[in-house]
C-alpha cells in the first residue's frame, strides 16, 4: 500500500476492493466503505470514485462506529433552529 503515514489516498489506488454504499445515503450524499485485505477500512464519496479515500485501521474504524452509535458525532443544532 502507499505511504502508511498518510490516511488520505487516491481511490484510484484501491481499484481491487469492493465498495459498499450506505443504505442511509441520499441522492447527493453517498458514502461508500471498503474493507481492505489488510483489515483497514477505506471511505470515499461515491460521486467522486477516483477522488480521495480516507483509510482507517480496524481499531480506528471500530472506535468511530462506537462513537457514532453513541451520538458523539451528532451535528449540533444551529442557533435559533427548532430541535426535532
Amino acid at each position: 500500500m502507499p505511504n502508511e503515514d498518510l490516511s488520505g489516498w487516491s481511490a484510484e489506488l484501491l481499484r481491487a476492493v469492493t465498495w459498499r454504499k450506505s443504505s442511509f445515503s441520499g441522492q447527493n450524499a453517498c458514502v461508500e466503505v471498503a474493507t481492505l485485505d489488510s483489515g483497514d477500512v477505506a471511505v470515499r464519496h461515491s460521486r467522486h470514485p477516483s477522488g480521495p479515500a480516507l483509510v482507517f485501521t480496524a481499531a480506528e474504524w471500530s472506535a468511530f462506529l462506537t462513537g457514532a452509535q453513541h451520538g458523539e458525532f451528532a451535528v449540533p443544532a444551529r442557533p435559533g433552529s427548532a430541535i426535532t
